[in-house]
Parts: C-alpha cells; sequence; structure tokens
C-alpha cells in the first residue's frame, strides 16, 4: 500500500522568517490521520531566510535527523558543540535526557531543510550531536545511508538509537533505484527536487510517500530528482 501526500496537502506556517510544511501532526497542525508512521514522528520542510532561525530551546528523548538541501544551517548546544552543515549533509542530534539548542541561517541565501524527528528505540539517553560530509557522487549510483541504528549498517553512516535508516540518491531522469523492505517494516518517501514514480505511483517534488506493505520500493526519475527515504520498523 502506497498512500501519497502531496506537497498541497501539507499542513503549513508561515513567518517572517519561516516558511514550513508538515508532512505530520506539528505544533499547532493537528491531522488526526497523520499523527506519524511508526517511529517517524516529525518530516518538516523548512524554509528559512538569510537571518532566521530556531532560537535556543530544549528537547528530551527524540533523535533529530536535519537534512540540508540548499544553502546551510548553524548549530549551537549547551553541550558545547558547534558546527554548519552544508547542503546534501545531515546533522544528528541525540535528544536523549535533554538538550538544549539553537539552529540559524547566517548565509546571504534561504537555507531549505528537512527536519526528521524519529522516537528512540530506549529514553533517557546521553543527549549529543554528530555531523558529516557525504560525497555527493556516491548518490548517483543509487541509495547511499546516511544515518542508520539498523545492525550491519555503513560505518559511514551517522548512528540513530532506532532500527531506522535514512537513505538518498540523486537519480538522472529515467534512472531507476530499488530499496527492498523486509516483512513488516515500512519507508517514507520523499523527493526534494524533481518528479518520480513509486511502484508505479507519481509523486512530484516535496511530497511524501507513506508505503507499507511492500516488499520493495522500486523509484523511477521522471526528472532529475533528489529523493530522501527513511526505512522504518
Amino acid at each position: 500500500m502506497i498512500d501519497l501526500r502531496p506537497f498541497a496537502e501539507l499542513g503549513r506556517f508561515e513567518n517572517d522568517w519561516l516558511s514550513a510544511r508538515f508532512h505530520f501532526s506539528f505544533a499547532e497542525y493537528v491531522n488526526p490521520d497523520r499523527m506519524g508512521f511508526g517511529p517517524l514522528r516529525v518530516w518538516n520542510d523548512d524554509t528559512i531566510q538569510p537571518g532566521g532561525g530556531f532560537a535556543m530551546h530544549g528537547h528530551r528523548d527524540m533523535e533529530i535527523i536535519t537534512y540540508v538541501r540548499r544553502g546551510a544551517i548553524s548549530h549551537e548546544d549547551h553541550l558545547g558543540n558547534k558546527g554548519r552543515t552544508v547542503a546534501g549533509d545531515i546533522q544528528v542530534m541525540h535528544a536523549g535526557t535533554g538538550i538544549q539548542h539553537s539552529e540559524y541561517n547566517h548565509e546571504g541565501e534561504d537555507t531549505l531543510i528537512y527536519q526528521i524527528w524519529i522516537e528512540p528505540a530506549s529514553t533517557g539517553g546521553p543527549p549529543g550531536w554528530s555531523a558529516r560530509e557525504f560525497p555527493k557522487a556516491e548518490r548517483e549510483a543509487g541509495l547511499v545511508t546516511l544515518a542508520s541504528g539498523r545492525p550491519g549498517a555503513s560505518d559511514d553512516a551517522l548512528p540513530i538509537n532506532q532500527d531506522a535508516s535514512l537513505l538518498a540518491a540523486t537519480l538522472e531522469a529515467g534512472q531507476t533505484t530499488t530499496h527492498a523492505l523486509e516483512p513488516g517494516r515500512r519507508a517514507y518517501l520523499v523527493p526534494a527536487t524533481g518528479a518520480i514514480e513509486v511502484n508505479g505511483a507519481a509523486l512530484e517534488a516535496r511530497g511524501g510517500a507513506a508505503i507499507e506493505g511492500e516488499d520493495r520500493v522500486t523509484i523511477t526519475a521522471r526528472e532529475d530528482s533528489e529523493i530522501i527515504l527513511v526505512d522504518l520498523p
């Protein structure tokens, strides 16, 4: 089963520095049919204007992945971590017992990010933050694992505290890639750019596809496309 969520149907929020779209219920946007997907709780599509950002605030017991699509995001937290993550790279924050952090766009252009929140397999872990550069060319051959808590995951993947993986690929028009789903697992798929078909169903840029009961996800790019997929229990 594939449940398509077109971009135009997502929740939305606007202020003077942020334009956000919500794949799942978040803040004042509440959709009883979209409260999460397995342990995936949040997938926010944020456009942050120069100088804008999220002032110091707290989280706990959540694995928070930031995938930067354009520009860069600058992170700072109460543990002393500081970093700047650029387009195509990711950062992972383990909220654990509690973390205070800020995220700002200090660039001269809009920054586009995905915020992806995954509930941890166990609560009360130590808080932390890490980021990693990933060679963009590797993704042109198919899906590459960027973050994972699954057994046997690549050493290059940033660790998360859940039996889940985040993968990404950059496909040229006409190119196809596949991802096998083990029995009982599900996937959430978003084309950040372009247009794709997923198991024959058409999906435009920035929409989502919730996939269950399938043993394989076959993705064909109808246009040059950047795709992100989360494999979930």
